[in-house]
């Protein structure tokens, strides 16, 4: 039964097959179709997962340039959006630069604040950045500006401005604004004074006076009204470095005032002529009004006066002195009809009265003695211009050393003379010695005694008169030394001319000042050359 359903069963299949034996080929047919084209869509896929990587990473690009894109539209349009804004902000530059170079320096100060808030916050931005290097060359740029209108002749107002926007733009401390500001006005005062011409010591120095007195109080008073000296009302902090800003002001004032006082001395040695006593007093002047600003300095000018006056009057006594050698040199002692007539006696002269000053007329006698005598009082009167009481030693002393010198050239000539004298010629030497000792001394001292008057120079020792004998020679010359070089020559006399005996009531006669101008001997034409008499006028 079971080899029956079996045997069935395959015949059923059979013709099941014979039957349906196309459908079974068409179902194999599509099958190898099939399976073919898996392969292709196997082989599709494995170039497709080949390509997935770079198909990734484009897309990741595509996606990231997008955004980029993105960004940078939203950049523009913001940028569309704030056009205005930052087209302010790129020509704060431009802006700058026009205003310092236009004096707007207020705009200028307020520019430079907002860049410095614009740094302080967005310091990273290279744009910013290179804006705020710009506007640091235009700072600079204004304060050079501002430095060099300080150089200038700028009024209060103008300096209060200037100093003000300096301490605004906080680049100097208290101590450099200060020293900043002297040296600026200092070099405009040296620019006024460097074009003084220097030709005529006297125009030069007046010139001067004139230009510091005036300019010189000026820049003080600027800097008075602009800075403080006051002390400051909270205490340094312990460890901070403190300047005393009061001494560099009064620094600067004692170097101009000592700057001043070298020009004066340097052009006074130069030679201002017969004007010493105006120059004095626009020195004091000058002195007095910077007393009101606490920088009297009138107490040193008094030295350089006397240096200067001492040192004119030492050198014409030395020309003087020149000239006598050179007269004696040439000199003939002459029996002129005045002298023969008082070969034995002595012709009586007009008795001089005390406290004048008229010159022994005697002296004519004797040209030498004269034109000597001449430049004596031509020095005298110079002096007399600037004739402070400290000078009475160093005139007294020079004036001594000259008539010392005098005496030896008296001397010289007598030994290179002595031996072709003839009596009358001895006579007439004599005479000129007696005249030089007797006569020439004694005027010199009452010339010495109005120029420094005994009283006078008692008070400033602070001593009585009577005693200023004790000093030694203040205010007349010592005649001993010149009597004992000349004793031998002389003849003897019961009393002999000395200052501290004879006429001393009349040598201190008080005068308070000298003529305007020293009487001058003339000797005759027939005793003196026409050169010694053009000397002389």
């Amino acid at each position: 039964r079971l080899a029956e359903e079996r045997a069935q069963l395959l015949q059923q299949t059979r013709d099941l097959a014979f039957a349906n034996y196309k459908t079974f080929i068409r179902g194999a047919e599509c099958t190898e179709r099939i399976h073919r084209l898996f392969g292709d869509v196997e082989a599709s896929l494995g170039r497709l997962l080949d390509r997935l990587p770079s198909f990734q990473q484009s897309c990741r690009n595509f996606v990231q340039e997008a955004e980029e894109i993105s960004s940078n539209r939203r950049m523009n349009t913001l940028t569309l959006n704030r056009h205005t804004e930052i087209l302010e902000i790129l020509e704060i530059p431009q802006l700058m630069d026009t205003c310092v170079r236009n004096s707007y320096y207020e705009e200028a100060l307020e520019l430079a604040a907002y860049v410095h808030r614009l740094e302080r916050k967005y310091s990273t931005i290279p744009v910013i950045q290179g804006i705020v290097n710009e506007v640091r060359q235009s700072m600079q740029l204004m304060l050079s500006q501002m430095i060099q209108q300080l150089r200038t002749n700028v009024q209060l107002p103008a300096c209060l401005r200037v100093i003000g926007y300096l301490r605004r733009m906080d680049v100097f401390t208290e101590a450099e604004l200060r020293v900043k500001f002297l040296q600026a006005r200092d070099a405009w005062l040296r620019s006024i004074l460097t074009a003084i011409p220097s030709d005529d010591p006297y125009f030069h120095i007046t010139k001067t006076i004139e230009a510091c007195r005036v300019h010189l109080f000026d820049i003080i008073t600027q800097y008075r009204a602009i800075f403080s000296d006051e002390d400051p009302l909270l205490p340094p902090a312990v460890g901070e470095h403190t300047v005393n800003e009061g001494a560099i002001f009064h620094g600067w004032v004692l170097q101009k005032v000592s700057q001043f006082l070298q020009v004066l001395e340097a052009d006074l040695c130069r030679g201002i002529g017969g004007r010493l006593d105006s120059l004095l007093g626009q020195c004091m002047y000058f002195g007095l009004s910077f007393s009101r600003v606490g920088a009297d300095f009138r107490g040193q000018l008094a030295p350089v006066f006397q240096r200067v006056a001492i040192t004119t009057f030492q050198k014409a006594i030395q020309e003087a002195v020149e000239k006598f050698q050179d007269e004696m040199n040439s000199y003939t002692l002459i029996s002129a009809p005045a002298i023969l007539g008082s070969s034995n006696v002595p012709a009586p002269m007009p008795a001089t009265q005390p406290g004048t000053l008229q010159p022994p007329m005697v002296l004519l006698d004797f040209p030498p003695l004269a034109c000597f005598l001449n430049s004596i009082l031509v020095a005298f009167n110079d002096l007399r211009l600037c004739c402070p009481v400290a000078l009475a030693q160093n005139v007294t002393d020079t004036l001594e050393d000259a008539l010392a010198k005098v005496t030896k050239i008296i001397l010289a000539f007598h030994r290179a003379e002595e031996a072709a004298f003839s009596s009358g010629e001895q006579e007439l030497f004599i005479q000129f010695c007696t005249v030089f000792l007797e006569d020439l001394f004694p005027y010199l001292n009452r010339c010495l005694q109005v120029l420094f008057p005994p009283a006078q120079i008692a008070q400033t020792l602070g001593i009585p008169p009577a005693q200023l004998s004790k000093y030694g020679n203040l205010g007349h010359v010592n005649v001993d030394m010149v009597q004992e070089l000349l004793a031998f020559i002389l003849p003897k006399r019961e009393t002999v001319f000395s200052l501290d005996q004879g006429p001393v009531p009349e040598l201190m006669a008080p005068a308070p000042e000298l003529p305007a101008e020293e009487p001058s001997l003339e000797p005759p034409a027939a005793a003196c050359p026409e050169s010694e008499a053009a000397e002389m006028e």
